[in-house]
C-alpha cells in the first residue's frame, strides 16, 4: 500500500476514535450514574397485618414522592407512626394520618428531599395498644427525569392502546389536567400504586373503562405519581411527574 493511501487511512481512523470519545463523553448522566454508583437496598421488615407500600421497597423514582402510604388488614389506632430518613436527617413532613378505613396510614413527604436512599420506619399500632415495626427503603434520583416526555401544556391526554399507556411517563406543570382514553376493545383502568390497595393519590383511581371512555383529573402538587392499570398491573405502568 503506498503511502499516498496510508495516510488518509490515519487520519480517518483518528477522526473516528475522537468522535467516539466525545461522543461518550456527551452521553446522559442517567447511564454514568447506573453504572459507577448502584444503589443497594437492604432488606424489608414487614410488621404484623402488612399488606403493600407506596413507593415500593427498591424502587428508584425520578422525584420526590408525595407521601408514604402503608397497607394493612387490620383497623389501624394511635400511637402509629411513621419516620423518613436519610443521613440522620427526618424528611417526613407533619403527622401521621390514619383513613378513614383505618387500612392505611401516611405521612407527607418533603418536595425538597435531594438524590439518595431514604429508610421508612414505621410502628403499627391496633385498637388494643399493641404496636410492630417494620422498615423498608426506596431512593431518589432525579436524573432519571431526563427520560420522561416534558408537555408544557395545561391539557394533556394520555392513550390507553395495546396494553400500554402512550406516553407512559410524563413531566407536567402544577395545574396541568390529564386525560386518560381508552383506544382498546378491552377495559382499562387509572389505577394509583399500590397494587391492590390503590391508596398512594386516591384521586388518581378510575372505575373500568371500556372503549372510548375517558378519565381526567387536575394534578396541583409536585411530586411522583406512580400509576397502574389494575386489569393489567404487571405490564401496563406509567409515571406523572409534577415540578415547577
Amino acid at each position: 500500500m503506498s503511502k499516498k493511501i496510508i495516510l488518509p487511512v490515519i487520519l480517518v481512523v483518528i477522526a473516528l476514535g475522537i468522535w467516539l470519545f466525545l461522543d461518550n463523553t456527551n452521553s446522559e448522566p442517567t447511564n454514568l450514574k447506573t453504572e459507577s454508583n448502584p444503589i443497594s437496598f437492604n432488606t424489608p421488615k414487614k410488621s404484623a397485618h402488612y399488606e403493600t407500600n407506596t413507593p415500593a421497597h427498591g424502587s428508584v423514582l425520578a422525584a420526590a414522592p408525595i407521601n408514604i402510604v402503608i397497607d394493612f388488614n387490620f383497623d389501624l389506632a394511635p400511637p402509629s407512626s411513621i419516620s423518613i430518613i436519610k443521613d440522620d436527617v427526618e424528611y417526613g413532613v407533619g403527622d401521621l394520618q390514619i383513613d378513614s378505613d383505618k387500612l392505611a396510614m401516611r405521612r407527607n413527604f418533603n418536595p425538597a428531599a435531594p438524590n439518595g436512599l431514604y429508610k421508612v420506619n414505621y410502628t403499627a399500632c391496633w385498637p388494643d395498644r399493641s404496636c410492630h415495626e417494620g422498615h423498608f427503603e426506596f431512593a431518589i434520583d432525579h436524573f432519571l427525569a431526563l427520560n420522561y416526555q416534558e408537555i408544557n401544556e395545561n391539557e394533556v391526554t394520555i392513550k390507553m392502546s395495546e396494553l400500554m399507556f402512550k406516553p407512559r411517563d410524563i413531566k407536567i406543570k402544577p395545574g396541568t389536567k390529564v386525560t386518560w382514553v381508552n383506544d382498546e376493545v378491552v377495559e382499562h383502568y387509572v389505577n394509583t400504586d399500590s397494587h391492590p390497595d390503590h391508596t398512594y393519590y386516591p384521586a388518581q383511581n378510575s372505575q373500568a373503562l371500556k372503549t372510548g371512555e375517558s378519565y381526567t383529573i387536575l394534578f396541583t402538587t409536585n411530586g411522583i405519581y406512580p400509576y397502574h392499570c389494575s386489569a393489567h398491573a404487571s405490564t401496563m405502568t406509567g409515571n406523572i411527574l409534577v415540578s415547577d
